[in-house]
C-alpha cells in the first residue's frame, strides 16, 4: 500500500494524483470486446464440459442460458455415442478475434472467431446494458 504525499520543491507543493478522465467511446468498445471475449470463451468451455453453466448466469439472460445448457447436453450426448478415435468437440478452444458494432448507446453486437482442435467457428453476440450492467441477450455459436 502506498500513500501519495506532495513533494516540496522551492516552497511549491506538487499537486497529488490527477483524477482519472471520464471514459471515452474507445473505452466502452474495449470493455465490450473484453466482455465478449470472456463470455464466448466461457460458453465454448461449457459446451466442452470443462466449465459449469452456472458461472455464466450473471452474464447471460435466462433464455440464452437455457439454450446454451440444452446445447451442452446435446453435445455431451453425441460425444458419449461417438467412437473414442474421433476428436473431441470444442476441446482447447480459444478466441482468436472479436469485432464490435454499436447499435445504440445501450446495445452492442459483436462477432468472435473461435478456433478449436477440429475447426474454426463464428460466434455472434448481442449485449444490452441494463442498470449499468452488460448482459448477453443473444448468443449464436456456429
Amino acid at each position: 500500500m502506498t500513500a501519495v504525499t506532495p513533494i516540496q520543491r522551492a516552497g511549491n507543493a506538487v499537486p497529488g494524483p490527477v483524477p482519472a478522465a471520464a471514459p471515452g467511446p474507445g473505452d466502452e468498445a474495449r470493455e465490450i470486446c473484453a466482455i465478449t471475449r470472456a463470455t464466448v470463451q466461457a460458453a465454448v468451455e461449457v459446451l466442452a464440459g470443462t466449465r459449469p453453466i452456472h458461472q455464466l448466469a450473471r452474464r447471460l439472460d435466462q433464455r440464452c442460458l437455457t439454450v446454451l445448457q440444452h446445447r451442452a447436453a446435446l453435445t455431451r450426448r453425441v460425444a458419449a455415442r461417438a467412437p473414442r478415435t474421433t476428436g473431441l468437440l470444442h476441446r482447447n478452444a480459444s478466441v482468436r478475434s472479436v469485432r464490435t458494432c454499436e447499435v445504440t448507446p445501450d446495445v452492442y453486437e459483436a462477432s468472435a472467431v473461435v478456433i478449436d482442435e477440429l475447426r474454426v467457428r463464428a460466434v455472434a453476440v448481442r449485449l444490452e446494458r441494463s442498470k449499468n450492467v452488460w448482459r448477453v441477450t443473444a448468443l449464436e455459436i456456429g
